[in-house]
């Protein structure tokens, strides 16, 4: 299943339309928070198809039937672009565990990449749902890639994958792996260049929230 934000009008909205603009990226706070702010939304809305239980919570006056999440989910990321959007799911799902994965493009001359995934902590995933958070889903490689690697021992009850903006190649990529996996996505661009950059996209997600890289 496929969940593209952009296809009702929100605040949403107006937040993708500030994190593409290049006047407005300049402000790196703002563009942090409008990251996160997309992440509490999708938290909000994956947490409608999560499995609930029935408690009696004490009140200073009697006994209130509530509905709680039943299994606490898995908040994952790839660092360090996905941090912004994390931090928004984990605002909402404050009593979830954490994952991250360390992972990189490497390109070669020919504008060709390898991803190199070099570090990956995860806790007990069996039976639990597991909530991703990718900020630009463009080829997919690096997300597939990450997924497998986190899902290699245990198998999570649900997979959400969180991204701002996704290219129809990178979805078609992680549906063909993960078919019952469910993408939300503030946006779906067709476009990618030869070095796996979505158009018209917003740049580097990682760059805009953190600062330019060095990488050898």
């Amino acid at each position: 299943m496929i969940t593209n934000f952009s296809h009702t009008n929100s605040l949403l909205s107006q937040w993708m339309c500030e994190i593409r603009d290049v006047n407005m990226q300049t402000n790196r706070m703002q563009f942090r928070n409008n990251m996160e702010r997309i992440g509490e939304v999708a938290a909000y809305e994956i947490s409608k198809l999560l499995p609930y239980k029935q408690i009696g919570t004490q009140t200073p006056l009697g006994i209130s039937n509530c509905a709680v999440l039943e299994v606490q989910p898995v908040i994952a990321t790839i660092l360090r672009a996905g941090l912004p959007l994390y931090q928004g799911l984990l605002n909402y799902f404050d009593k979830a565990d954490s994952a991250f994965v360390g992972a990189y493009r490497r390109h070669r001359k020919d504008e060709t990449f390898d991803i190199y995934q070099e570090y990956i902590t995860c806790p007990q995933l069996e039976g639990r749902p597991l909530i991703i958070a990718d900020p630009m889903l463009a080829t997919g490689a690096s997300l597939e890639a990450a997924i497998a690697g986190l899902v290699e021992y245990d198998q999570p009850s649900q997979i959400h994958i969180v991204t701002v903006i996704a290219s129809t190649i990178g979805i078609q990529r992680i549906k063909r792996r993960f078919p019952a996996a469910h993408i939300w996505t503030g946006a779906i661009d067709e476009e990618l260049t030869a070095k796996g950059y979505i158009v018209p996209g917003l740049g580097d997600a990682g760059d805009l929230s953190f600062g330019e890289k060095r990488q050898s």
